[in-house]
């Protein structure tokens, strides 16, 4: 049946008048995929609140984040200088102790030194007697007026006598084997080294040079191996607590 204008026209007038025929048209024009669609538009609509909603709480924990990780950083960098600070001063208290330490152990070893010195020049009798008999420690008087002399005669120079003067002792005695006068010209250190024996030997072949025999000794607790090689090369005489070695004596 043919549909007219008027006819048109006074469907749309109706349904102007009655509203609720409007949906039962749109029920009967429309498929129900059209008709769902105003509902999944709010849908969606919704969706996309909540995504931003979402978004938005993101954006702010991630600020958030940020800032407690900067201030975390911060933190971490003031505490990683401070405990740089500290190492450094542990370090620098560590460099004193051991200076210190140092010193101390040095004042020690000088201090052992200077009193084996000392019982070495008071007691040659005690420490020597197994090597010369009425041994007798020169004073400072009776060693300047015997270098004196040979300074005099020629014998020595200067120079020599400044090298003599620093023996630790020279003890005067008579040699036990054939009672020749001999003088012992002494290094004492609490542990014997090398040094010790190149000294005792060089300052006895210059006391040599006045005229005497002389015998190079090293005294002390304990000798190094070292020491112990040099005194055997370069014949020079042990006493180790109170025991006396010869040159060629292992």
């Amino acid at each position: 049946m043919a549909f007219n204008v008027e006819e048109f026209q006074d469907l749309i007038r109706l349904l102007q008048e009655r509203p609720e025929w409007r949906a039962d048209l749109r029920r009967l024009v429309l498929t129900d995929e059209l008709l769902a669609l105003p509902e999944l538009v709010r849908e969606l609509v919704q969706a996309q609140q909540r995504t931003e909603l979402r978004v938005g709480q993101l954006a702010e924990s991630l600020e958030s984040l940020r800032a407690e990780t900067e201030h975390r950083f911060q933190e971490l960098a003031i505490a990683q200088l401070t405990l740089t600070r500290r190492i450094d001063d542990l370090r620098e208290a560590l460099q004193t102790l051991g200076d210190r330490a140092y010193a101390l152990t040095t004042d020690v070893g000088e201090l052992k030194g200077s009193d084996l010195e000392r019982r070495y020049r008071e007691r040659p009798f005690a420490y020597f007697q197994r090597l010369i008999r009425q041994a007798h420690t020169l004073s400072g008087d009776e060693l300047n007026a015997m270098l004196d002399r040979a300074v005099t005669a020629g014998q020595l120079t200067e120079e020599d006598v400044d090298e003599i003067v620093w023996a630790d002792a020279i003890v005067r005695g008579r040699r036990r084997e054939d009672d020749q006068e001999v003088f012992l010209v002494v290094e004492a250190s609490w542990g014997v080294g090398p040094y010790d024996v190149q000294r005792a030997e060089r300052r006895a072949k210059l006391l040599a040079k006045a005229g005497v025999i002389t015998l190079p000794v090293v005294a002390g607790v304990w000798m190094t191996p070292d020491g112990e090689v040099a005194a055997r090369a370069i014949k020079v005489w042990r006493v180790t607590n109170g025991r006396v070695v010869a040159p060629e004596q292992p």
